[in-house]
């Protein structure tokens, strides 16, 4: 597809520089630029662009998104600034853009940004699903690449992965990948990023070109450099980026975990049934989100390695905690261990068994009640 430009600049050096960067770009034809929007308004509709470039660094530029939507209704608008700015991201896609991209940009990066947010646009909404467990082999990990891959495939739309369990995540294991750039790069990172930028950091899943990953840390004692203000703007910029965003967090309560479960639309407590006290684990772990006023509506028990893994378990499950168990998982150990020594997940190995079918049915319920926000 070749792009005809219009490009809103008010800086005339930027607009030089900017200028250069999208004419020296096959495919890009960079029709008219301006300084004041108010003459793009006015001159534009001749070109008949159907991409615009809008500088929102002046404050002004914000409040006529709106008007842009409607005069150009063929064209997909990407907003620039100097800074990324989280609010800021989340008006300008109400108000009808397609993304967020910082200035001055590189070809590669504009390139990115258009394959990126021209198809789908900026997430306005992301689902935001924390999960965490009391205590350690939960199945947690297993639960979230698995659940990841089926919302990916039943969505359609763009599913990231961000492995925090800082010491011992081992989310890229179970995808058989090899990250040269991890969660401890991107939050060092992250000042200088946007979504466009920080998707660099994310790995792409083979054969899924909508799920992305971002790794867990490469030695255990490189968890220390994960500060917790970075972190969250990781998470941020990562709910701009992707519709759903599942974040694989270390067991037990610290900065990490507590963070990300506040950021999060969804936390899933998992553990697994074993020797009797996971129950009463999960009970003193709701008693600490019972601080949060929806903690009933946002808060999701998870048991995993159940059997008999049928309806009637659950509705007992939920009995003894007298609170309802969002879903349960059977004990499959040997076709979920199959799947990950080959870099594939059991929810894509072997269809129809009761494991896939859960985790299809959880998917189908995150997807369906995002719709309904």
């Amino acid at each position: 597809m070749d792009y005809r430009v219009i490009l809103i600049e008010n800086n005339r050096v930027m607009l030089e520089r900017l200028s250069s960067v999208v004419r020296g770009i096959d495919g890009y034809e960079l029709d008219a630029r301006y300084q004041q929007a108010g003459d793009a308004l006015g001159q534009g509709k001749m070109f008949q662009p159907n991409l615009i470039l809008l500088d929102i660094d002046v404050p002004q530029n914000l409040a006529l998104i709106p008007e842009f939507t409607d005069a150009f209704p063929g064209a997909a608008l990407l907003c620039l600034s100097s800074n990324w700015n989280a609010n800021n991201a989340a008006q300008i896609v109400k108000a009808g853009a397609k993304g967020y991209l910082l200035k001055p940009f590189t070809a590669q990066e504009f390139i990115e940004a258009v394959h990126t947010f021209g198809r789908s646009g900026m997430a306005a909404s992301s689902e935001t699903l924390a999960f965490f467990s009391p205590k350690g082999k939960s199945g947690k990990t297993t639960l979230v690449a698995n659940l990841a891959l089926s919302l990916a495939r039943k969505s359609g739309e763009g599913v990231g992965i961000i492995d925090a369990d800082l010491q011992f995540g081992d989310m890229a294991v179970f995808f058989n990948l090899s990250p040269q750039s991890t969660i401890v790069e991107a939050v060092r990172d992250i000042e200088f990023l946007s979504p466009i930028t920080l998707n660099s950091y994310f790995l792409e899943v083979p054969e899924v070109d909508n799920l992305r990953i971002l790794c867990g840390t490469k030695k255990p004692d490189y968890a220390e450099l994960v500060d917790i203000e970075p972190f969250e703007e990781v998470v941020r910029m990562a709910q701009s980026l992707f519709r759903y965003v599942l974040i694989d967090l270390p067991p037990g309560f610290n900065p990490v975990s507590i963070s990300a479960a506040e950021l999060s639309t969804q936390t899933y407590l998992v553990a697994m049934i074993g020797g009797g006290f996971e129950i009463q684990h999960m009970r003193r772990a709701m008693e600490i989100f019972k601080a949060w006023p929806d903690y009933g509506k946002r808060v999701k028990p998870v048991f995993t390695r159940v059997e008999p893994c049928t309806d009637e378990q659950r509705q007992w499950l939920s009995r003894e905690m007298d609170f309802p168990v969002d879903a349960i998982l059977p004990n499959e150990y040997l076709l979920v261990s199959a799947a990950a020594n080959n870099g594939r997940m059991a929810v894509d190995n072997r269809s129809g068994t009761v494991f896939a079918d859960n985790i299809n049915r959880l998917a189908d319920e995150i997807i369906g009640r995002r719709k309904m926000r």
